[in-house]
């Protein structure tokens, strides 16, 4: 199996058979793959829909709501390709960005993630490729203190002074969409199980950096992502009324513990 594809659904079945509609028409050519629909215990129908719409799908009904991380965890221990596709939901795959990222993985097997140019859906380029955080930057991106203090840090942060239209190597990929080369993940680990949502890309990037693998942001290959931010939407002092919220902070936290603040 060339590519396995992982998409965790949590009350999105929408989102989801649009993803899996885009990863259908996909340019596959020779290349073998597989894909596999881990549910969080949404209640929705989801498998009984699949297995009418789309059999060929791996359906892994979750116990309960694992989070991103835990989610993806149950369908990367079924997974059987030599590279494996995390996916959200709100992702839509344009037609070559299978065919052009196995390509460039082959071709450089120093990478252990390559992550595509992403689109929002009015067509402008989304920021998924990041430095990474300072002590403040959390605080900086969803506070007021970023406009009086932060401009700098935020700049470095999002890295303004990078077009996005040359292949790099960065700190990190947003986890929306992540081509990982399966021999490295296994060296590296799964994703932390800490992280219910939020910074569990964060971490699985910097342990491949720590094994001493490559992270790569490639405009070769695009998808469209439509990306909410839910936590942006609800200011950090309403930590006790927003769970979004309070679980971004939650999980800040233990980001800073793990790595020592670095």
């Amino acid at each position: 199996m060339d590519i396995s594809i992982i998409i965790v659904n949590y009350k999105s079945k929408g989102l989801t058979l649009a993803c899996l509609r885009s990863i259908k028409e996909a340019a596959w050519s020779s290349l073998s793959h597989e894909v596999i629909v881990v549910d969080n215990n949404s209640n929705d129908y989801l498998g009984e829909i699949l297995a009418w719409q789309h059999p060929e799908v791996h359906f892994i009904a979750a116990p309960k709501n694992l989070g991103m991380g835990g989610g993806n965890n149950l369908g990367l221990a079924k997974a059987k390709g030599k590279y494996v596709v995390v996916m959200n939901p709100d992702t839509i795959a344009m037609p070559n960005v299978f065919r052009r990222l196995y390509d460039y993985m082959e071709a450089n097997p120093k990478v252990g993630v390559v992550g595509p140019k992403q689109f929002n859906p009015d067509k402008t380029v989304q920021d998924s490729c990041y430095r990474w955080h300072s002590l403040l930057t959390p605080l900086y991106r969803r506070t007021f203190l970023g406009a009086w203090f932060g401009s700098k840090d935020l700049a470095r942060f999002l890295m303004t002074d990078f077009d996005k239209t040359t292949i790099k190597d960065v700190d990190w990929l947003l986890g929306s969409f992540l081509f990982m080369r399966v021999s490295a993940l296994r060296q590296v680990g799964f994703f932390d199980e800490r992280f219910f949502m939020y910074f569990e890309d964060t971490d699985l990037c910097r342990r491949f950096w720590q094994k001493g693998f490559k992270v790569v942001y490639n405009p070769e290959a695009q998808i469209i992502h439509n990306h909410s931010r839910e936590s942006a939407k609800t200011a950090w002092y309403k930590f006790f009324t927003s769970r979004t919220t309070r679980t971004h902070v939650i999980s800040w936290f233990k980001y800073l513990l793990k790595w020592k603040f670095k």
